[in-house]
């Protein structure tokens, strides 16, 4: 691995490039922070992807592509006066130390949880007025769910036990079966929501991710169903004249790969 002068050395030669990129590339000088942003979320997602798939060298290529992201953005704060690399740093250094009072204070924790705690804690008393003010609104659904959990968890508002959660699944279960058979499409869509809900709460006391979960399913699904276009490619039969049943054939096999 390469010692922090070199690490140092690399992050340096970054910035040398990044100030190149802006004074000379047509592309990288017209950029801004709003024209950026779409594409840091896509950058975002395909580290994602990386991750879910355990590939390190993507995962290093990825947070590459990332990081350069982040510099851009401090490059363009730098030039309007507002902010730059150094900043940002100390930014976040800053943060850290504040809100790890048990590693650089006189604070005791016994657990992670007491950390989450105070970490929660310790924003309110930024002048935050609510824990969930650090969920962002752009979040998709289900990661803002988890996450809005996971901070109300913070301050003590949860569950006790994993079963309490399972009960509360099989309630909102009965209660969307309800509205289906009522008819009630608002209704409907409501308790289905609710239902999601509980039962992303659910995985969280069973340690799984939900996000990542649904994303498992849906990669197994996208590959069970090309190996079932692939073989109806085969049999020179398009996929829409096949019949249920044909395809079923298919897609078992499918699942047993």
């Amino acid at each position: 691995m390469n010692t922090r002068q070199q690490q140092l050395d690399a992050f340096n030669r970054l910035l040398d490039i990044m100030d190149d990129l802006r004074e000379k590339c047509p592309w990288d000088k017209k950029q801004t922070l709003q024209s950026l942003r779409h594409l840091t979320i896509e950058e975002t997602y395909e580290l994602g992807d990386a991750i879910l798939d355990n590939d390190l060298p993507e995962i290093k290529k990825e947070l590459g592509d990332l990081l350069l992201h982040l510099v851009f953005y401090a490059k363009i704060g730098s030039e309007t006066g507002d902010f730059d690399i150094a900043d940002v740093a100390n930014s976040i250094c800053d943060k850290l130390i504040h809100r790890h009072p048990h590693i650089y204070g006189d604070v005791v924790v016994e657990n992670e949880e007491q950390v989450k705690q105070n970490w929660e804690k310790l924003k309110l008393k930024e002048g935050k007025t609510s824990v969930l003010e650090g969920v962002p609104k752009s979040l998709p659904a289900l990661v803002k769910a988890s996450r809005i959990q996971d901070k109300a968890r913070g301050v003590g508002f949860d569950w006790e036990e994993a079963n309490q959660v399972w009960d509360k699944v099989q309630e909102e279960l009965q209660e969307f079966h309800d509205e289906v058979e009522a008819g009630d499409k608002d209704k409907t869509e409501a308790e289905f929501g609710d239902v999601l809900f509980s039962l992303i709460n659910y995985a969280r006391f069973l340690d799984i991710n939900p996000e990542d979960a649904l994303e498992r399913t849906n990669k197994k699904f996208i590959k069970r169903f090309m190996y079932l276009e692939s073989k109806a490619s085969e049999l020179g039969k398009p996929l829409a004249d096949m019949t249920l049943a044909e395809m079923d054939v298919f897609w078992n096999e499918a699942k047993k790969l």
